[in-house]
């Protein structure tokens, strides 16, 4: 069974309208409250941890935070299947707690250690929709060209049977420190290991298939779900389908923009559909029963007698899904009556008729019967 996910705002006690120093405390103060090592034995803290991590990632970023404003849930990853990667909130959110990261609050080291996961680079994809596969949501199988992890090595980089020696520059930090005496007095400043590049480990026999970068590339039939109401230029996520790090980390995000394409009689409208409908003034005049397309097929509608240019006619429900779920769009059928260029001289001689009669000067309110009769007979 799915599982509804709670409101980012809710779940970091903020109002709608909150500021973005005041978003960062918040997310601050949930982190240090539910973080693993602190709550051992409290099953649900890494969930509540996970939870408060993927709202601070939203809510942090303008765009994600508009999307999600106008969109909610959905329009943050309709096509994601799952939520944050533990070491991927480690690497993303580590900064918000200063230069020691998330264990200089918990007693220095701890499992994780005081390097910081990498994390691959994200792909990004453009995705063509027509409008039915907007309008009702589908899933498409796409094609993607991605680094995922060497499975002789799995993702190590070091030949399979070796193991991983602790770098002896950085004794497995990954960072440097430097003491710099100034006119301040001593500076302590932190940089990569020159020895390992970061990784804390270092390989002695590298891997013959990846030649030890712990990747290969890859191709891999991806379906993705697309939620129903989505729009043009929105962007959706996978995550952890983006490319794996060189020698181990957490792989990226695959990012799906959705491209619309335009159709041949239909036009949207937010989640309504229009449709601009031509009929004759014989038509208008005398009412008729045609055939429109919608998003679902063709459908009949009714003209009524005596209708005038610009009516607008609904079709309740023949619109687009919300993506929020809030119901469903309609479609609305703008009737323009269409004026011949070019008649006969028989069909001027009627008209010119026509002209005389009192029916065809226009008159609101008054009987339209003669001018409807004089038109029967001579289409009859």
């Amino acid at each position: 069974m799915a599982t509804v996910k709670r409101d980012y705002y809710e779940v970091l006690g903020v109002a709608k309208n909150a500021e973005g120093d005041v978003i960062k405390s918040a997310y601050r103060k949930m982190a240090i409250k539910y973080h693993p090592d602190k709550n051992p034995d409290d099953p649900t803290a890494e969930d509540k941890f996970k939870e408060a991590a993927e709202a601070y990632e939203v809510l942090s970023d303008a765009d994600k935070r508009a999307r999600y404003d106008r969109f909610g849930h959905q329009g943050m990853g309709g096509a994601s299947g799952g939520g944050p990667n533990m070491e991927d909130i480690f690497s993303q959110f580590g900064d918000i707690f200063g230069g020691g990261g998330f264990d200089s609050f918990f007693g220095g080291g701890g499992q994780r250690g005081g390097r910081r996961v990498k994390k691959g680079s994200n792909l990004r994809i453009k995705l063509k929709l027509d409008l039915e596969e907007v309008a009702n949501g589908v899933e498409k199988k796409i094609k993607v060209k991605r680094y995922v992890a060497c499975s002789p090595c799995s993702g190590t980089g070091a030949k399979n049977g070796t193991e991983l020696k602790t770098c002896a520059t950085c004794q497995g930090q990954g960072q440097v420190k430097k003491v710099v005496n100034t006119m301040l007095g001593q500076m302590v400043s932190a940089n990569t290991c020159p020895t390992c590049h970061g990784e804390g480990k270092t390989i002695s026999t590298t891997c013959d298939v990846c030649k030890g970068e712990g990747r290969q590339l890859n191709e891999e039939v991806i379906p993705i779900n697309i939620p129903a109401g989505v729009a043009n230029d929105m962007q959706l996520s996978m995550s952890g389908k983006g490319n794996y790090p060189e020698r181990g980390g957490v792989p990226g995000d695959l990012l799906i923009q959705i491209e619309e394409e335009p159709h041949e009689f239909l036009k949207r409208d937010g989640n309504n559909i229009m449709f601009e409908q031509y009929i004759s003034f014989v038509d208008a005049a005398l009412g008729a029963s045609l055939e429109v397309p919608t998003i679902e097929g063709k459908v009949k509608i009714k003209v009524d007698a005596g209708t005038q240019p610009g009516k607008i006619l609904r079709l309740r429900g023949k619109g687009i899904k919300d993506l929020n779920g809030y119901g469903r769009g309609d479609q609305l059928i703008h009737l323009n009556v269409w004026t011949p260029k070019n008649v006969s001289s028989q069909e001027r001689e009627l008209l010119e008729k026509l002209r005389d009669s009192d029916n065809f000067t226009p008159h609101p309110g008054k009987n339209e019967k003669g001018f409807f009769e004089k038109v029967k007979e001579y289409f009859q």
